[in-house]
């Protein structure tokens, strides 16, 4: 690839920009807000002009909404000899784009999956793509040109390119990026009406959690009204989930014992689960430790031990005389490894200082 058109100079467009031209691609830079465009030229990300011939490829890096309309007028234009674009939904932007566009076989739908919590030109870098997946959405009308060039964009900016179908994406994105944006910012909106004080008492669980909070509310409410559906099915499962978790705490914070042993099983459930659903957000490779109470009679040890073959890092006594067993384990099965363990009848927590996958027998 010899040039590259960067259709708004966002977060992502700069970003993606900043890496083409680090690789020697010439970039042209387009932003409706002139301005935004000259921070992006002023940062070395290429040059705030109209390019003079069809360059090889257009990336248009618009909110969802925007896609088709902003595709149209490119090729309208003949701005470049394949287009592909960025938005996190793909679903309706591909519908927009073969509804609207002059030549859709020149487009593929291009989705990095990477961000951060600002926006703007100034929070870019040339690494943000770096060892991240960068989906692409071919549909059954995308050209064989187009498609080779997104995935040659996407390999000389570090990602890593996969196909995937638009609906098969929407519904992933929705659950491992859509609604956990917007239960970040439920849960940092929570703060708003905290005591005075309360920031003091803020550590880092509470800024992982809301960190994605600070992201830009008009273009996330752009991604919302795109890709509706799926987020209301990952919603409606929260829901019931949460439903469930309110009826467990207030049964425990109702007078007298009624329903606190169902309760209390309950929340272990939740966090259980979502112990295990961590463990499938973890980078591939990462590791867990998990930790394992054995008791106090001779052989207890030996007994673990064949379980969980090379997986023993440490040994600790208690003060109750058991000994707390360290195991380092993938954490794409830790979930399964704590699983047959409790199964077993020991006793297991993720070693993570929160008390999970707890079962109340021991060995």
């Amino acid at each position: 690839m010899r040039s590259l058109l960067v259709v708004g100079t966002g977060l992502i467009g700069t970003s993606v920009a900043l890496a083409a031209r680090r690789a020697g691609v010439e970039v042209f830079l387009a932003d409706r807000d002139a301005a935004t465009a000259r921070v992006a030229e002023s940062l070395g990300a290429g040059r705030a002009e109209t390019p003079r011939h069809p360059v090889d490829l257009a990336l248009v890096a618009v909110p969802p909404t925007q896609v088709g309309l902003v595709l149209r007028e490119a090729q309208q234009r003949r701005a470049a000899r394949s287009y592909t674009d960025v938005a996190g939904v793909k679903g309706e932007p591909g519908r927009d784009v073969l509804r609207l566009a002059p030549d859709p076989a020149a487009y593929v739908g291009g989705h990095p999956m990477a961000g951060r919590e600002r926006s703007g030109p100034l929070a870019a870098t040339a690494d943000l793509f770096t060892g991240r997946t960068w989906v692409l959405t071919p549909s059954e009308r995308t050209g064989a040109a187009a498609l080779r060039s997104a995935t040659t964009l996407a390999e000389l900016c570090g990602a890593t390119p996969v196909c995937l179908d638009s609906r098969a994406h929407d519904a992933m994105v929705a659950l491992t990026s859509h609604v956990p944006h917007l239960m970040a910012g439920l849960t940092a909106a929570r703060l708003r009406e905290g005591p005075a004080g309360t920031e003091k008492l803020v550590g880092e669980g509470v800024r992982d959690v809301t960190r994605v909070a600070a992201g830009d509310p008009a273009l996330w409410t752009d991604i919302v009204r795109s890709n509706a559906a799926p987020i209301a099915a990952v919603l409606r499962a929260v829901h019931d989930d949460l439903t469930r978790l309110l009826a467990a705490v207030e049964a425990l914070a109702a007078t007298g014992p009624d329903g606190h042993e169902q309760a209390v099983h309950d929340i272990a459930a939740l966090l259980e689960q979502g112990a295990a659903g961590a463990a499938r957000a973890r980078p591939p490779g990462d590791r867990i430790r998990l930790r394992v109470t054995v008791g106090p009679q001779p052989g207890a040890l030996a007994a673990l031990l064949p379980a969980t073959p090379q997986a023993v890092v440490a040994a600790t006594a208690n003060p109750d005389g058991t000994l707390a067993v360290h195991l380092d384990v993938p954490a794409a099965t830790a979930g399964a490894a704590a699983a047959e363990l409790r199964a077993a009848g020991w006793d297991v927590a993720v070693d993570e200082g929160a008390a999970v996958c707890r079962v109340a027998a021991g060995r």
